[in-house]
């Protein structure tokens, strides 16, 4: 799982290994541009709305992901594969 937020809205995503794409969580209809997003390497990033999710909606994902091992049945999607 990587989880990147800037305080207000976060990319969560899920990949089998290394190399797989995996998928990632979506807001569909949000609009705008997401800025503050700082991966480990210091790199800052920017994400569409739409493919991030709310810090909230992010912290609900994870718990549930590793408190299940998986999404919950609500989630918002999108495989990246």
């Amino acid at each position: 799982m990587a989880f990147v937020t800037n305080g207000e809205r976060a990319l969560v995503m899920l990949r089998n290994d290394k190399g797989d794409p995996g998928g990632h969580a979506v807001d569909p209809g949000a609009e705008g541009l997401s800025f503050g997003f700082v991966l480990s390497n210091g790199q800052g990033d920017e994400y569409p709305d739409e493919d991030t999710v709310p810090i909230r909606e992010a912290s609900r994902l994870v718990e549930c992901i590793v408190g299940t091992g998986d999404l919950p049945a609500d989630a918002r999607w999108v495989v990246d594969r």
